[in-house]
C-alpha cells in the first residue's frame, strides 16, 4: 500500500541528480534544478482540468467537486484506504495533482492515467519533506513504512 502526500507534476524539461539522501529508510537521489534547488516545472500536463476531471470520474468510487477537490477511498486486504486530493491548472492545462492518502499501486497508477502517464513522464514533489523524486524512486518511498518523526509529530 502506497502512503504519501504529494504533487504529481509533468518531468520538468531540465533537471539533475542531487545529493543522496534517506527518507523512511530508503535511499533517494532528488531532482534539482541545474543551477541548484528545487526543479523548475516549467510544463504543464497535455491535457485540460475538465479532461483529468471527467478521468477521474469514471474510476470507481470516486466524488469530484466542481472546484477540482476529489476523495476516492476502498479496501484492499482487508486494509482500508483513502486519497484526497486536488487538481491545479495553468492557462488552461492541467498543472499540477495533489495527492494525499494511501492506495494500491494499481490504483496510483490509474490516477496516473488520468494524466497521461505513461506517455507523459511524471515527478513527484513530497509536500512534507520538500524534495522531488523521479516516479520509480516515488513509488520505493510511498512503500515503504511510515514512522513518526520527533520533530512536531511529522511523518517522514
Amino acid at each position: 500500500m502506497y502512503r504519501f502526500h504529494a504533487n504529481v507534476l509533468r518531468e520538468p524539461t531540465t533537471f539533475t541528480l542531487g545529493a543522496s539522501l534517506t527518507l523512511r529508510g530508503v535511499p533517494l537521489t532528488p531532482l534539482e534544478s541545474p543551477v541548484g534547488g528545487p526543479p523548475q516545472f516549467d510544463r504543464t500536463f497535455a491535457v485540460t482540468w475538465e479532461e483529468v476531471q471527467a478521468g477521474l470520474l469514471a474510476l470507481p468510487r470516486m466524488d469530484c467537486e466542481p472546484d477540482g477537490y476529489f476523495v476516492v477511498a476502498g479496501e484492499e486486504a482487508r486494509e482500508r484506504w483513502q486519497i484526497d486530493g486536488q487538481l491545479f491548472e495553468y492557462q488552461d492545462q492541467l498543472h499540477r495533482m495533489e495527492l494525499h492518502g494511501s492506495c494500491p499501486a494499481e490504483f496510483f497508477d490509474l490516477l496516473l492515467q488520468s494524466l497521461g502517464w505513461p506517455a507523459t513522464s511524471v515527478v513527484l514533489q513530497l509536500v512534507q519533506e520538500g524534495v522531488t523524486l523521479s516516479e520509480g524512486e516515488f513509488r520505493q518511498w510511498a512503500l515503504a513504512t511510515v514512522t513518526t518523526s520527533p520533530f512536531r509529530g511529522a511523518r517522514n
